[in-house]
């Protein structure tokens, strides 16, 4: 086996629907600007690609919330806009702007000559895939993810984030050809960036839909998961060490749709805040063909002092309810996540308060 073997697999058995010991725990965007250490990595690195682009950097800042945290899964130090750069639209990031693409999608001729990229141009990502799991050296399991269809896309027209979603769903209502189009090319591209981070090591995948939630009814099932469910059905089972690859979907804005993607072909749902994890539960958890969960305390928690946030971990908790516990069959199984990524303003502490009260809560329950 190319890599050590894996000593806390509590994150993979819940993505399976298998019974676990306690709920385990990561959180969106866990190596991020909120940890002073990655703030003095990223500053060696001189800019967010100078440290996303170079295996070491991303290496070390994959690590740091391990170090401080006794979280139960690794996620990749990299960005959703990758893909759409090694498509040549000169992806940067301004200084208190964001992402921004030097060369949007504004008209057919850009559109008709998109392509899915050579991989060799995102060879950084896979190399810092081998190398964050030989790092990890077993401790825990790396997530691999990309950006989904629509959401790439989102930000390929629009150049940038937006507020309005203006150019893109312009696009889409004026000229739906066009828009499938990109979208067909997006979804190609995003399974083969997939599965070159699963050949490269990575023990599961993550699809992030981050606006598959600004589009309305009918046009989220056309536009948005209908393209996810093409990447997903391109993905490959197994990973480099010969076991099965889990596959993570999460919607922000999604909690209307939860029956429509119970049909993915996924084992995890992530959900974001807004949804009541019990109804998710019952909806898409429960039966054959049920989808392990995932999510969704707040991020916004983590500014309350560390009691109240032992209160809402809590609350999220006893939400979805007494996890599986038969260890000879599959059930509803919860992995504790935040309902976003973690805010850069989040005080470290906080975060331990939480993991800890994750921890304990759950085992708890399970008594």
């Amino acid at each position: 086996m190319p890599f050590a073997p894996l000593k806390n697999d509590t994150f993979l058995r819940a993505c399976w629907r298998q019974a676990t010991d306690h709920t385990p725990v990561w959180l969106m965007r866990q190596a991020g600007r909120y940890l002073p250490e990655y703030v003095a990595t990223r500053a060696k690195a001189g800019s967010f690609m100078g440290l996303a682009t170079n295996v070491d950097f991303a290496t070390e800042v994959t690590l740091q919330p391990l170090e401080r945290y006794p979280l139960d899964a690794a996620i990749l130090f990299s960005d959703i806009l990758t893909v759409p750069d090694a498509m040549g639209l000169g992806l940067s990031f301004e200084a208190g702007e964001g992402p921004r693409f030097a060369r949007p999608l504004r008209d057919e001729a850009a559109i008709s000559a998109l392509a899915v990229p050579d991989m060799d141009k995102l060879r950084y990502v896979f190399e810092a895939v081998t190398s964050i799991r030989r790092a990890l050296a077993g401790r825990v399991p790396l997530i691999g993810f990309s950006g989904s269809p629509w959401t790439l896309a989102c930000y390929m027209v629009e150049g940038a984030g937006s507020s309005d979603y203006r150019l893109v769903k312009t696009l889409m209502y004026s000229r739906p050809d066009l828009m499938h189009r990109l979208l067909e090319v997006n979804a190609d591209a995003v399974a083969a960036y997939l599965n070159a981070q699963i050949a490269a090591g990575a023990q599961a995948v993550m699809v992030f839909d981050s606006w598959g939630g600004v589009l309305a009814d009918g046009a989220f099932q056309e536009f948005s998961l209908a393209y996810t469910a093409r990447v997903l059905a391109q993905l490959h089972r197994d990973g480099a060490d010969g076991r099965p690859v889990p596959r993570i979907v999460f919607t922000k804005g999604g909690g209307l749709w939860l029956q429509d993607m119970r049909t993915l072909d996924c084992e995890v749902l992530g959900l974001d805040w807004t949804v009541n994890l019990a109804r998710a539960r019952a909806l898409v958890g429960e039966g054959d063909g049920g989808k392990a969960l995932q999510g969704n305390i707040d991020p916004n928690v983590l500014f309350a002092p560390p009691a109240q946030i032992e209160t809402e971990v809590s609350k999220v908790l006893q939400s979805f309810g007494k996890p599986h516990a038969d260890t000879q069959t599959t059930g509803p199984t919860h992995i504790f996540n935040l309902g976003h990524g973690i805010s850069q303003y989040t005080p470290p502490e906080h975060v331990a308060a939480l993991v800890a009260a994750v921890h304990t809560q759950s085992r708890a329950l399970r008594a």
